[in-house]
């Protein structure tokens, strides 16, 4: 089954005398991009995570935003005013340096501040942070089978439509097949009569070496291994869409070779029909291969 690179779950848990909340998140990426914003105080936790999504997951710019609390403690929170002050310090320092280096970054939100350790401290915490990450631990492949249920529904609708995308390629490509065979006897009627201009008008002239240099022109308008190759990278879709992923990046690859050939089949036409047939393809592709960068 196919996965989309996009995906969204959320959840709420409680355990251990704390609640917490947390979302996963993705989107596109070239490869594997996991950034978490989890309590630092909850030793060993992000490494347990880190791992458990890896195995899971291979394509995708992946967000965990994870906020936790005591269950009964939410009164006694208060701001530690110097190490916030110290924080939204840094911060600016950091979006002025980037400014100054022409870079743009994403705005810092309140709970991204909140989320660094020491802003904010509880009253009563007892520090002992094991058991709630062995909790948290526990509770995390729910939160990730909902996250895959998510990118595989927007899979499926993917499948649906580069299967038909490879259909509509196929059928294209036998259209340009047929106006190949109705030109060929075109082709070679107007390589006949050239040739004959050329030996009534000239004298002295190799003949064999005349006929070498049509039939290279012949060779030169065939597009017979542009649709055998075409007819090839459709198979080849097809049996990838329906392996499922991970293949994104073969598919990237093969909209490449896709491309390439209908490239070629447009610079070697010389006809209108099959031009026009060239560019038809040449759109279809395009389409196709702005899906395939949101497969896994």
């Amino acid at each position: 089954m196919l996965q989309s690179m996009t995906g969204f779950a959320g959840g709420k848990g409680e355990a251990e005398g704390y609640t917490w909340a947390w979302e996963l998140r993705s989107v596109n990426s070239k490869g594997l991009d996991l950034r978490f914003r989890v309590p630092d105080w909850i030793e060993g936790l992000e490494p347990q995570l880190r791992a458990a999504t890896s195995k899971a997951v291979t394509r995708g710019s992946m967000t965990l935003s994870l906020r936790v609390q005591r269950a009964e403690e939410a009164a006694n929170l208060a701001l530690n005013h110097a190490t916030l002050d110290a924080v939204l310090a840094a911060l600016a320092e950091v979006e002025q340096k980037a400014l100054d280096q022409g870079h743009t970054l994403s705005p810092s939100n309140a709970t991204d501040v909140l989320a660094v350790r020491g802003v904010l401290e509880s009253t009563n915490a007892d520090g002992n942070s094991e058991a709630l990450s062995k909790a948290l631990v526990k509770a995390y492949p729910e939160l990730l089978k909902s996250f895959i249920e998510m990118r595989e529904n927007e899979g499926a609708t993917l499948e649906t439509l580069l299967l038909g995308q490879v259909k509509e390629i196929a059928e294209i490509t036998e259209k340009a097949l047929e106006i190949a065979d109705q030109r060929k006897v075109e082709v070679a009627e107007t390589l006949r009569t050239n040739l004959k201009k050329i030996m009534d008008n000239t004298d002295g002239v190799d003949e064999a070496r005349i006929a070498q240099e049509l039939a290279m022109l012949a060779v030169k308008s065939d597009v017979t291994e542009e649709i055998d190759r075409l007819k090839a990278h459709v198979a080849a879709a097809q049996d990838l869409i329906k392996q499922g992923s991970p293949i994104g990046r073969k598919l990237d690859f093969l909209m490449q070779e896709f491309n390439r050939e209908a490239n070629t089949l447009c610079s070697k036409a010389q006809n209108v029909d099959l031009t026009r047939v060239g560019l038809d393809l040449k759109a279809v592709i395009d389409q196709m291969r702005e899906q395939v960068q949101n497969v896994e």
